[in-house]
């Protein structure tokens, strides 16, 4: 160790994961709550759809009518992106909060579609991991067919428990 350095310039050189400084405890805590603000967890949606009674959202699927039949939430209302300027206050109630989806965690339709339906004054939040994520973790879904489900993958869901703990 060189005059002035200390265990930790040491450990920031030599790993990026450290090369940038943590957030101070307050700022992380203002962009963790505000992620909250903007994002909701395929399970968090799922498990309130599920219960009993209105959840206080609508799901929108932001994709094309090949990719809603191929899968999409239950009850999920259609409306793609390009198509929100012109139907979205028709479809929806802009005092109901709007969860927004698309594929998966590598497309940002249901961001694009979030910021669409924002602009136009709705309560918006986006549903991670898309459609992509419902399936993997072994949640129902319809098809053009009819009702469907694919077991869980185990990479993203508890194998021996409902809940994940997170």
């Amino acid at each position: 160790m060189q005059k002035g350095q200390t265990m930790s310039s040491i450990a920031t050189a030599v790993h990026p994961v450290l090369g940038v400084a943590p957030a101070a405890p307050a700022e992380a805590a203002a962009y963790f709550r505000a992620s909250l603000a903007f994002h909701a967890d395929v399970s968090d949606v799922a498990a309130a759809l599920a219960a009993d009674g209105d959840p206080g959202f609508v799901v929108v699927d932001s994709r094309s009518t090949a990719s809603w039949d191929q899968g999409h939430v239950p009850g999920a209302i259609h409306l793609p992106t390009a198509l929100i300027p012109e139907q979205a206050e028709q479809l929806l109630d802009k005092s109901v909060p709007v969860v927004t989806y698309c594929w998966g965690p590598a497309c940002n339709g249901a961001t694009r579609a979030a910021l669409a339906l924002a602009e136009l004054g709705f309560q918006v939040k986006e549903m991670l991991g898309g459609f992509e994520y419902w399936a993997r973790e072994g949640l129902a879904y319809e098809t053009w067919e009819g009702a469907a489900r694919r077991a869980g993958d185990a990479l993203v869901t508890p194998v021996d428990s409902e809940d994940c703990g997170c």
